[in-house]
């Protein structure tokens, strides 16, 4: 457990040798050349290890913040993992999310033990780095894959032969944060969105980002497959049309992604599937101008046409794309709930709301095929029990 909160020690400069120093328990730490970013670093990760708990590591006080002699340095084992997650973590041309959790995991490492050989870190460095993300507010689940990711890099150093096969070995010794055990943030898991909220969000929402809303509503598919949706991708020729997606979340491990279409969710789709085939149906350049649209007739001064305007800034700094992602599709329904005066919702408890109502009606099994989960177990996470069930089960027999 981390100590109380108390003094931190001070950075100083030690009179005699000129060099820097920090006092630790009456130990004095030298931390290389005073005011140099190398002695900096040095004492941030001292006060880390301390504020931990844990002892000191012990890094000769002449080389500390200058890295191993002998070996690469954990600053150029970063750089190296870099330079290959840019070319694997890639999809259709464009960088994944995983490079940018590697980032944020990456950076925790490189403040604290950029220096230091990545062969001599040790189990107590990766506890301390766990530690600085704790103390800069991150959840106990995303440090838990933070830490998953920093061991991923020394993996793949290992297999590269750029870290002994001992450091690895050691960093999976650290095991994960548990719930209850930990100072870390907890937060609260995502839940279905009660239908109340939604009806109440939709008339704040432009009519394609409604759309999109009530077509994941009526499907469960994930946000990004509503927002990457093309004429091409849905067969129309059944009386349940079927919207294989071109790319999904899993498709790298060959899981196909099939989406059903009932009846009701064609109504809301079939006007939006009237463009080129290669075109994306939800448009934010359509949403923008939708909304300039209905600003104009809302005026209450006088205008000459209802035509829209271009913006009024004669640069502005970002344009609407071709397509919404996942964020802006997002960031639309937040704002549509803080206008409609109702708790934020994501469009992602669609999809929640979508398996637990399939699961009440039709069963585990049934969850699971329409919200295209590979195995039970992730569908359970989706779809809410039906608590009102077991009540009357325990009623009639318990």
């Amino acid at each position: 457990m981390p100590r109380k909160a108390g003094k931190v020690p001070s950075y100083c400069r030690h009179k005699a040798s000129g060099r820097a120093v920090v006092r630790i328990d009456g130990r004095d730490h030298y931390l290389g050349e005073y005011g140099s970013p190398a002695s900096h670093e040095e004492y941030e990760r001292r006060i880390t290890e301390w504020r931990a708990g844990q002892p000191a590591a012990k890094v000769d006080s002449g080389t500390a913040g200058n890295g191993s002699p002998t070996g690469l340095s954990v600053n150029e084992l970063i750089l190296a993992f870099w330079k290959h997650a840019q070319s694997y973590y890639v999809k259709h041309g464009r960088p994944t999310d995983e490079q940018a959790g590697i980032r944020s995991a990456l950076r925790f490492l490189r403040r604290l033990y950029g220096g230091t050989s990545a062969g001599q870190f040790s189990p107590l460095g990766l506890k301390a780095v766990r530690m600085a993300m704790i103390e800069a507010g991150i959840s106990r689940g995303m440090v838990n894959k933070y830490v998953q990711r920093i061991r991923r890099m020394f993996r793949w150093g290992v297999e590269n032969e750029l870290v002994p096969v001992e450091a690895y070995q050691a960093l999976m010794t650290v095991a994960g944060l548990r719930k209850g055990r930990t100072d870390a943030r907890e937060t609260e898991p995502v839940k279905p969105v009660p239908d109340e909220h939604v009806d109440a969000t939709l008339p704040h929402l432009t009519e394609v980002v409604r759309s999109m809303v009530q077509f994941q509503r009526l499907t469960g598919c994930r946000p990004e497959d509503v927002c990457k949706l093309r004429p091409c991708d849905v067969d129309t020729s059944g009386e349940v049309w079927c919207y294989v997606p071109n790319s999904h979340k899993m498709q790298h491990l060959r899981q196909e992604r099939r989406v059903y279409i009932g009846p009701r969710a064609q109504q809301v789709l079939r006007r939006w599937l009237e463009r080129a085939p290669t075109a994306f149906c939800f448009s934010p350049k359509e949403s923008a101008l939708a909304c300039r649209i209905s600003r104009r007739r809302r005026r209450k001064t006088r205008s000459d046409s209802f035509e829209p305007k271009p913006n009024g800034r004669p640069r502005p700094k970002r344009a609407p794309g071709s397509r919404y992602s996942r964020h802006s599709y997002n960031q639309a329904v937040g704002r549509a709930c803080s206008r409609a005066g109702v708790p934020k919702w994501s469009p992602n408890q669609l999809r929640h709301r979508r398996g637990t109502e399939v699961r009440e009606e039709y069963g585990l099994e049934a969850s699971q095929t329409v919200l295209g989960h590979a195995r039970a177990d992730v569908t359970q996470l989706y779809a809410a029990r039906n608590e009102e069930l077991a009540r009357r089960i325990a009623l009639k027999s318990g």
